[in-house]
């Protein structure tokens, strides 16, 4: 998606989707102005982008913290060797069955469950790809809604979360550089 000549051979779509991709490519403003090329005159854009979060909070789902920590602590785990990584992976998981048992939620139902009510991976991959996932960038609503309009789109839908995690935009192309 960073390569803009290997796009533009793609060619242009009425729905265009990418959801938790884009923020994870070093580059995130150029791959989402890349993937907004491809999509068709009134066609949409449907992506999800990590919301910038400033504040230092601890979140329903137990994360914590701001966008800035996140990426600090992910381009951390990137550089550990693949032992340590699954140290920290367990180190975490064992944190949050103590968190679950202190808060009076049953673990084993919150483990089963993970992968139906969040993000459809499963509990140990849902940690692993927290930790890690680097390159992690993250955005505004704003800015995000600022830079797709600037390519000819208008929101149609958002949903938001308060937190870390994506949020959801869809976007319709109401101009195109060949057509403002």
């Amino acid at each position: 998606v960073l390569d803009g000549a290997f796009v533009s051979t793609l060619g242009k779509y009425d729905i265009v989707y990418s959801w938790g991709v884009l923020h994870h490519t070093g580059k995130m403003w150029k791959a989402i102005e890349n993937t907004a090329g491809l999509v068709s005159e009134c066609g949409m854009l449907y992506i999800a982008i990590y919301n910038k979060a400033d504040g230092i909070a601890l979140y329903p789902d137990g994360r914590f913290g701001s966008s800035k920590f996140w990426e600090k602590e992910k381009k951390f785990y990137a550089s550990l060797s693949p032992s340590v990584q699954n140290l920290a992976d367990y180190t975490v998981m064992s944190a949050l069955i103590v968190m679950y048992l202190l808060t009076l939620r049953n673990p084993v139902k919150m483990i089963q469950s993970h992968k139906k009510n969040y993000r459809g991976m499963s509990w140990r991959i849902d940690i692993k790809d927290w930790l890690g996932g680097y390159p992690y960038q993250y955005a505004s609503v704003a800015e995000i809604f600022a830079f797709v309009k600037k390519l000819g789109f208008s929101l149609e839908n958002l949903r938001c979360n308060n937190g870390l995690l994506n949020n959801e935009y869809l976007f319709r192309r109401i101009s195109t550089p060949e057509n403002p």
